[in-house]
C-alpha cells in the first residue's frame, strides 16, 4: 500500500530521503576506508533536530555495533568528525581496546582519508563551504574574479570589500583543509582604467594585500611561483603602448606578463614529511611521485589560455602542475572560484576527485556538461548541490 503522508525526510525537503540513500551514502564512505568486506550497516535512522541520518555500523562476523556514520541530510554529505573514525573501526574489528583511539589520531600517526565525492556545487563559495565536513579537502588550487579590472567583474563596490571576500573564503576554507595541506592561489596586480583622461590610472598590487590575508588566517607561506606568458600576451592591457610611442622618461610602464602563484600551508607543527609518512595509503604517495622533466624553478612559461565561454581562465597545464606537485592520488581537489571547471577536469585526469564551487549557473551547467567528457558514466555519481543532478543518458559512446 502507498504511503500516503509524507516522510519527515521529504517535508524538509533533505537530499538523503530514505534508509537506502543513507546505506548508499555510508557504504560509499567504507569503501573509501576500504573496511566494506568487515563492516555493516544497522537499521539507519534520521534525526530530523539536527538534520542528520544515523546510519549503525556492525561487525559483520557478530554483528556487534561498532560505530556509525553521521550523513548530512540536507546534502548528503559525511560528518566527518561526527562519525567513527575508520582508524577506530579497524581497532574495534580486531578486538583491541580504547586506548587504539589514541594510537591512531593524527597527531600521534595516520590521519583519515576524505569521503567527499565529486562534487558540484551553485552558489557562493562562503556559503557552501560552511556545508562541508571539517578537513574534507587536500587541496585548494584556485583563481579569485579580478578587482574591476574588466566590465564584467565590477561587483565591488571598494577594494576594501574585495579583500574581505577574499577574506571570508579563506577562513571557511582553512576549516575545510586538511592538517598541513595546501592553498595555491593564481593572482596577479590588476589595472584599473582611468575614468577620464584627467585622472591617472591605478596598477593595484592584489598578491600582496592577499598574503597578508593568509598569514592573518592561520596559513604559512611556502612558495611565490611566477607564471611567464609569451611577450605579446600583456599588450592587450594597453600598459606601455605611451612609453613605446614617446619614450620620455618617468612615463615607462613594463608589460605585464606575469603572474603570481602563491603557494600556502594550512598552519601545523608537523613537518611536510608527516603528511607523506603518515598518508592512510602509501600506495598512492608512491603513484603521486613527479617523474623527470619538472619545474626546477619558480619561473613556470606557459601559454595562457582562451575560450569564449569566460574570459578569464587559467591553462588547464597550470592546473595539472599545481595539482601533481601539491596533492596525492585519491585526493580532494577543491575551487571554489571554478569558473567552467578547469581544477576540475585536471584533477579528473590526474586521478584526484575534485570540488568545485561556481555561483553563475550558466558556467555551472558547462560544468555538468564537461563532467561527463571527464567521467564518462561515472558523471552520474557526482553529488550536485543547488543545481540538477547530471543525467548520464545524453553521453555520446
Amino acid at each position: 500500500m502507498a504511503r500516503k503522508t509524507p516522510t519527515v525526510a521529504t517535508q524538509r525537503n533533505y537530499s538523503v530521503l530514505d534508509v537506502q540513500s543513507a546505506k548508499r551514502a555510508a557504504l560509499a564512505w567504507l569503501e573509501q576506508a576500504q573496511l566494506q568486506k568487515a563492516v555493516g550497516f544497522g537499521l539507519p535512522e534520521v534525526d530530523d533536530r539536527y538534520h542528520v541520518w544515523r546510519v549503525p555500523l556492525l561487525n559483520k562476523s557478530n554483528h556487534e555495533r561498532i560505530g556509525e556514520v553521521v550523513i548530512d541530510a540536507r546534502t548528503s554529505l559525511i560528518s566527518e568528525n561526527k562519525s567513527t573514525a575508520p582508524a577506530v573501526l579497524e581497532a574495534r574489528l580486531l578486538g583491541r581496546n580504547g586506548t587504539a583511539e589514541k594510537k591512531y589520531s593524527p597527531r600521534n600517526g595516520s590521519y583519515s582519508l576524505s569521503a567527499l565525492r565529486n562534487t558540484i556545487a551553485l552558489g557562493d563559495s562562503e556559503e557552501i563551504l560552511q556545508e562541508l565536513p571539517a578537513g574534507s579537502v587536500d587541496l585548494v588550487f584556485t583563481s579569485p574574479p579580478y578587482y574591476n579590472a574588466r566590465p564584467e567583474y565590477t561587483d565591488y563596490v571598494t577594494y576594501e570589500e574585495y579583500l574581505l571576500k577574499l577574506r571570508k573564503i579563506i577562513q571557511n576554507v582553512h576549516r575545510v583543509l586538511a592538517e598541513g595541506r595546501f592553498f595555491v592561489m593564481n593572482i596577479s596586480p590588476v589595472l584599473v582604467r582611468r575614468a577620464n583622461r584627467n585622472e591617472a590610472s591605478q596598477r593595484i598590487a592584489v598578491p600582496f594585500d592577499v598574503h597578508r590575508l593568509f598569514v592573518e588566517e592561520g596559513y604559512d607561506f611556502i612558495d611565490d611561483i611566477i607564471w611567464v606568458k609569451p611577450e605579446g600576451a600583456g599588450w592587450a592591457t594597453g600598459r606601455g603602448r605611451r612609453f613605446a610611442a614617446d619614450r620620455n622618461a618617468l612615463q615607462y610602464k613594463p608589460v605585464p606578463v606575469t603572474e603570481y602563484i602563491l603557494v600556502y600551508r594550512k598552519h601545523t607543527d608537523k613537518l611536510i614529511d608527516w603528511n607523506i609518512r603518515a598518508h592512510p595509503k602509501p600506495e598512492c604517495v608512491k603513484s603521486s611521485r613527479i617523474g623527470d622533466g619538472y619545474e626546477h624553478t619558480n619561473i613556470w612559461r606557459i601559454k595562457p589560455a582562451h575560450d569564449k565561454r569566460h574570459p578569464a581562465i587559467f591553462p588547464l597545464e597550470l592546473a595539472e602542475k599545481v595539482i601533481a606537485y601539491y596533492s596525492f592520488e585519491g585526493d580532494v581537489v577543491l575551487d571554489p572560484f571554478a569558473g567552467i571547471g578547469t581544477v576540475g577536469k585536471a584533477a579528473t585526469k590526474l586521478k584526484r576527485r575534485f570540488v568545485l564551487i561556481e555561483q553563475d549557473s550558466n558556467y555551472v551547467d558547462i560544468i555538468r556538461t564537461e563532467a561527463k567528457t571527464w567521467l564518462g558514466e561515472n558523471a552520474a555519481q557526482v553529488f550536485t548541490i543547488n543545481c540538477a543532478p547530471i543525467q548520464v543518458q545524453d553521453i555520446l559512446l
